[in-house]
């Protein structure tokens, strides 16, 4: 539920994010012009030829290796997309809202294993934790499809967080499972987390946002979306023919995703949280460990992160994203301390090929075929 605190007066007094610049190291011309040439094939191939509207970026240490932006923000205008042009990250902005989280955390604000409803009092499943929410372990139940019932809500309305969770008391919603049980993914939990991102600053989650990590960090054009009053005016969703993708009533729902960004606010971000003044190295631990081994595989979930894991000990962290025509991929080596960073705001699956770039930098042994690599 939104507070009346919706100004950028507000008074800091709540644990923030910290820039990091050591991470900034000089590449060699040579290192640079071999990657950025293998990078530039895979565009060629990939982005070029599926006429991708969006960004993507290559950095190492903190410096950039490839970058290039192409498209509309607007096609009806002909607003190219270009550096400042902030994209939908749609499920990547779990990553975002997950290290606010972690931030609160760190701050002694709240705790890992806390019980959800010690913060949100009238939440109604009293085994849920902050940690289960963050790693999609609650057994909570997806929103968007208890919202699509119409005797349960009019679909001419937005929905709200706060409405997602009178809903599901109103409603009795059952957990999917018991909590803790196994892994699901699901937008609902990191809508609650917003919600307790709320009720811990005493700010509304976009003001909440601003002052814990876009303002700290100088992410000057990232922004949770004041839908009713700033979506014309932004980077529009297309489906793959440049048609505008159609609109719902669950637009306004955020924590899950209505962050907007753009890949160098994102780098910045990736160094932040890539330090290791960024939490205590026990709460690092714990973002980036997996949780989930009821089945057998490589992948996993940590705290706000994916990951692949493999018998040898290699990891690869990375979050994907989709909402309407926006396809979003943040691909996180950190042995290599490497971030790949593909944004479109035209429907594409282009932007989840970005892994094969981590190919490049280390030894991953990505299950990919032949022709998949240009280089």
């Amino acid at each position: 539920m939104s507070t009346s605190k919706d100004t950028e007066t507000v008074k800091d007094t709540f644990p923030h994010i910290h820039p990091n610049a050591e991470m900034q190291k000089k590449l060699s011309e040579n290192y640079i012009k071999e990657n950025r040439h293998k990078i530039d094939l895979f565009y060629k191939k990939y982005w070029d030829k599926n006429d991708v509207s969006g960004g993507l970026l290559v950095a190492k240490d903190g410096q950039i290796i490839f970058e290039r932006y192409a498209g509309y923000s607007n096609f009806k205008t002909k607003k190219e997309i270009d550096v400042n042009t902030p994209i939908h990250l749609a499920s990547v902005s779990k990553r975002i809202t997950a290290a606010a989280i972690m931030v609160l955390v760190n701050g002694g604000k709240i705790e890992l294993d806390q019980k959800v409803n010690t913060i949100l009092k009238s939440f109604p499943y009293p085994e849920i934790t902050v940690r289960t929410l963050l790693n999609h372990r609650s057994g909570l139940t997806n929103y968007a499809y208890f919202f699509d019932d119409r005797k349960i809500w009019d679909q001419k309305n937005q929905v709200t967080n706060q409405d997602i969770l009178d809903v599901f008391i109103k409603y009795k919603a059952p957990l999917d499972f018991k909590t803790d049980k196994h892994f699901a993914y699901c937008n609902t939990n990191y809508a609650m987390l917003a919600l307790v991102i709320e009720k811990i600053t005493g700010l509304n989650y976009r003001v909440a946002m601003k002052k814990i990590i876009f303002e700290p960090l100088k992410m000057d054009h990232t922004f949770v979306i004041d839908y009713e009053k700033e979506y014309k005016n932004e980077s529009q969703s297309y489906k793959g023919n440049y048609r505008f993708h159609e609109l719902n009533h669950l637009e306004t729902v955020y924590g899950d995703k209505n962050i907007y960004s753009t890949p160098r606010d994102l780098l910045k971000f990736q160094q932040a949280v890539a330090a290791d003044n960024y939490l205590t190295p026990k709460l690092i631990k714990e973002v980036f460990k997996g949780y989930s081994y009821e089945r057998k595989g490589t992948r996993n979930y940590g705290l706000g992160i994916r990951m692949m894991e493999w018998n040898d000990g290699k990891q690869l962290f990375y979050h994907n994203g989709w909402w309407h025509g926006n396809t979003t991929s943040y691909v996180d080596l950190r042995d290599e301390n490497v971030i790949i960073i593909a944004l479109s705001n035209k429907y594409t699956t282009m932007t989840y090929k970005s892994f094969y770039l981590a190919t490049l930098f280390g030894d991953y042994p990505l299950k990919l075929k032949k022709d998949d690599l240009p280089f």
